[in-house]
């Protein structure tokens, strides 16, 4: 059994020379389809709050315009006073924009996953507080965020803007060593 896991260990890590094993390279295609499911779920919400999806009442639609979104922010949000709901709103709106934007494109991605997980664990129990837990759980909200934190926690993800900066960055810093010093 222990040879098992030790085979396991030895496929997910780079080797020495920096190539990827098997498991590494499943894990790195992982990383870009939670990536894209989350930054896609964001921006979807996003859309739907400016109609893009259809207009309120139709099927799968759950506000049709932001007005019906500022009444379900209201709603969540009863601690907060009623003139601070178009505020609420809206920077909820922006930052699920700000993250999807950053995660489908990959960048700045562990920090984009984790400041999401915490915006949706912030929702998650503003749901359970004002509509019960049944309400996050159905639309699974908490498992967005737990899927928010576990990308925070990963590496560089291929197919990013964060893998190319890694490397430029790389290659910029690989160059300069051989450029000469300027003499004192």
């Amino acid at each position: 059994m222990q040879s098992l896991v030790d085979t396991h260990e030895a496929r997910s890590t780079s080797d020495i020379s920096g190539t990827r094993s098997e498991g590494s390279t499943m894990s790195g295609y992982a990383t870009v389809y939670l990536r894209l499911a989350l930054g896609t779920a964001f921006l979807s919400a996003v859309a739907d709050r400016f109609g893009v999806w259809g207009p309120p009442g139709m099927p799968l639609v759950a506000w049709g315009n932001f007005h019906n979104f500022l009444l379900y922010t209201a709603k969540l949000n009863p601690w907060f006073p009623a003139s601070w709901t178009p505020e609420v709103g809206w920077i909820a709106t922006l930052c699920e924009g700000a993250f999807g934007i950053a995660l489908v494109l990959g960048f700045r991605t562990r920090l984009a996953a984790l400041l999401s997980g915490l915006m949706s664990v912030a929702f998650a129990l503003a749901m359970t507080l004002t509509l019960g837990i049944k309400a996050p759980l159905n639309y699974s909200v908490f498992t967005a965020s737990a899927a928010s934190f576990l990308l925070a926690c990963m590496g560089v993800s291929p197919f990013s803007l964060d893998s190319l900066l890694a490397k430029r960055s790389v290659a910029l810093s690989g160059s300069s060593a051989a450029l000469p010093r300027p003499s004192r």
